[in-house]
């Protein structure tokens, strides 16, 4: 018997998700899922979906975690678990990225440096300093803040990534990232938008965050985020999956500084 066309899409969009979470994060993913390399390409539109389970995992840590330890504890334990869920891909691509764009001065030396697997000194001191702002910004914040900022920021940062790829031409031919970073239609866009859309009404509703505190910290977001696609663009003529991680993690910490600016 033929399965109805709308179940059928349902299923290729289960395995699409399932694809995404895979390529995204340690997470299992069902064996019935299977691989396609279309899959891979249009997972995409699932990052920032993945960026809302990446947050409340850590959100959800950081709660458990503060009832019994003093905040910066906790908030250093709801990184670390994020690195792991994430297998450090991120925080990965932006340590590349130092090291290319400080070591590297033409697009095929900055390429070059970021694909080498071992990290230098520019990566390491970013990875490092990004890192301390990151938890410091977080433990500075009162606890209940600290918690929705982790919601927020992973699927909002995650959107910002995806926005590169939406927007911009994919600079290098091969890479991890190459057949997830294929040109992204608006349809896809809208479906990546849409969960953190909903979460962002969700939160105006339950009065967790004012709009006017949102859309300062996502302003702050938007400035780091068109400054580094500018750099890109200037020196790569487009992206990298390291441009994608580095765009992550940048946004995600302006937003943990713009939160905590407005709070004091």
């Amino acid at each position: 018997m033929t399965r109805p066309r709308t179940y059928r899409l349902m299923m290729l969009q289960l395995r699409i998700f399932f694809t995404a979470v895979q390529f995204f994060t340690r997470l299992p993913i069902p064996k019935w899922v299977g691989y396609e390399p279309d899959w891979v390409r249009a997972s995409a539109r699932y990052f920032p979906l993945i960026g809302i389970i990446v947050g409340g995992v850590t959100a959800a840590v950081l709660l458990l975690t503060a009832r019994v330890l003093p905040l910066p504890l906790a908030v250093l334990l709801s990184t670390s678990a994020g690195i792991w869920l994430t297998g450090a891909l991120h925080e990965d691509g932006f340590a590349d990225v130092c090291d290319g764009f400080g070591g590297g001065h033409t697009p095929v030396k900055i390429i070059e440096i970021m694909r080498d697997p071992r990290i230098g000194a520019f990566g390491a001191i970013g990875i490092g300093l990004l890192l301390a702002v990151k938890i410091v910004a977080l433990a500075s914040l009162p606890a209940p803040m600290a918690v929705l900022a982790l919601l927020l920021a992973h699927p909002l940062s995650r959107l910002a990534a995806t926005i590169l790829i939406w927007r911009m031409n994919y600079a290098a031919p091969e890479g991890k990232a190459s057949l997830a970073a294929q040109p992204m239609s608006l349809a896809s866009f809208v479906v990546a938008s849409a969960p953190v859309l909903l979460l962002l009404i969700l939160v105006f509703i339950c009065d967790a965050m004012t709009v006017q505190t949102a859309v300062i910290a996502m302003i702050a977001m938007l400035i780091s985020i068109a400054w580094l696609a500018r750099k890109f663009q200037k020196h790569l003529g487009g992206y990298t999956g390291d441009c994608l991680g580095a765009v992550q993690q940048v946004s995600e910490t302006v937003f943990y500084l713009a939160l905590l600016a407005l709070s004091r």
